[in-house]
């Protein structure tokens, strides 16, 4: 019998260092969307999502503009796209 090893979550940062590696993120990606260009409505998405044991680190966060993050996570779901 195959036992799944449960996940352990890595441990989020605090909110004033969130703030900080959030501008660290942004500054980057030159304030614009990684895969539109866009430069208004920007958001930091996880590449591997926290809940998949995805860290906050620079290597795992890339920006986005709300709509093509919103695009991000219904491929993810149905996964039918790959960013």
């Amino acid at each position: 019998m195959n036992e799944e090893t449960p996940k352990r979550p890595w441990p989020r940062l605090d909110a004033e260092n969130y703030t900080q590696l959030r501008l660290q993120i942004l500054e980057r990606d030159g304030w614009q969307c990684q895969h539109c260009g866009r430069r208004d409505q920007l958001q930091i998405h996880h590449i591997v999502r926290r809940s998949h044991l995805g860290a906050d680190c620079e290597e795992n966060l890339i920006v986005l503009c709300s709509e093509c993050h919103r695009t991000v996570h219904a491929a993810s779901r149905s996964e039918a796209a790959d960013f």
